[in-house]
């Protein structure tokens, strides 16, 4: 029999391989990751994850336009704050000229029309490195939903477009959808970790924040009682449409690679837009594996890229945004 279907015919040469590719990545695709610190002309370069950085305010402005110069339009801010003010309950989150209110302030201020999500965890702020207050060995729901949602307040009375709330506390979404609505901020967004996973791809993460939880008695040695059991697949589902159902405009997947089934399986469910956090882990053993030379770095990176367009996310987080996007000129 005559041979009449060649598939290979659509792939003979760049031109045509570019005509009826099914997915493409743009500048647009990404939400750009900052981690902010106290002081002033500090560009500290994170051990864990080569070629990132942590940056004080004045150099966060070089930083964003950079950015933007680039296309890149949205940003995703966290904040490394000073033992000093650690409590159990997060309190300097609250701090209206806490660092990371200025630094809402500082993008806003150099480039206005930069779209500024914020992270909302207690992690950042807690003396025992976990996203709520702990009480007798356990990390309470409620009375952390309370302080979220006023975290939240406090970063869209800064100028935040969106809250992204990390915590998985149960009824998150609800309490600071209800808060921010009561408070006159209807237009502010609300972008949920909806299936965060208890991963052990966040440690490069931890470092550059200092968010690791403490050994010590009497507090959880791990995220296991809220973050997602990694072996769950029908739960991120449940999770997802709970917090859409709650408020949440955009719903997000964490981490990215190994969860590429999340992603899909959010996509076909949801009429939301879908993010994935591409997280510290996996940026770290791309560089390390590219340091060794065993692997081809930016080929890598494109590929890893354009499996979260594949596998449906609408907004990728990445630590290789900029990279990508100089790359695909």
């Amino acid at each position: 029999m005559q041979q009449l279907r060649r598939n290979r015919r659509l792939r003979t040469n760049d031109a045509i391989r570019s005509l009826v590719r099914e997915h493409t990545i743009t500048p647009h695709d990404f939400l750009v990751p900052l981690f902010v610190v106290e002081g002033k002309g500090i560009k500290e370069e994170i051990l864990s994850m080569p070629g990132y950085y942590r940056y004080s305010l004045d150099v966060l402005k070089n930083e964003v336009k950079a950015l933007w110069s680039l296309g890149l339009k949205s940003v995703l801010l966290f904040v490394k704050v000073l033992d000093g003010l650690k409590d159990n309950k997060g309190t300097e989150a609250l701090n209206a000229d806490g660092l990371m209110q200025r630094a809402i302030k500082t993008v806003k201020e150099t480039t206005p029309d930069m779209l500024v999500m914020t992270d909302v965890a207690l992690d950042p702020y807690s003396s025992y490195g976990h996203d709520g207050i702990v009480e007798n060995g356990y990390v309470v729901n409620d009375e952390t939903c309370k302080i979220l949602a006023e975290i939240s307040l406090s970063h869209a009375q800064a100028g935040a477009d969106f809250v992204a709330p990390s915590d998985m506390m149960d009824g998150r979404i609800l309490a600071i959808r209800e808060l921010l609505e009561k408070e006159n901020f209807k237009n502010t967004g609300i972008m949920s970790y909806s299936a965060k996973y208890a991963s052990a791809f966040y440690g490069p993460f931890r470092d550059a924040l200092d968010s690791a939880p403490v050994e010590m008695l009497h507090v959880p040695k791990d995220k296991k009682t809220y973050q997602m059991d990694v072996a769950n697949r029908d739960e991120a589902i449940k999770e997802t449409l709970i917090d859409i159902e709650e408020g949440a405009d955009i719903v997000m997947v964490k981490p990215g690679l190994c969860y590429l089934d999340i992603v899909r399986d959010v996509r076909d469910v949801v009429d939301v837009p879908v993010a994935v956090y591409q997280v510290s882990g996996e940026y770290a053993m791309l560089k390390a594996a590219a340091e060794k030379g065993w692997l081809d770095h930016d080929a890598v990176m494109l590929e890893q890229i354009m499996a979260f367009k594949r596998a449906g996310a609408h907004i990728i987080a990445s630590y290789f945004a900029k990279d990508v996007v100089r790359l695909l000129g």
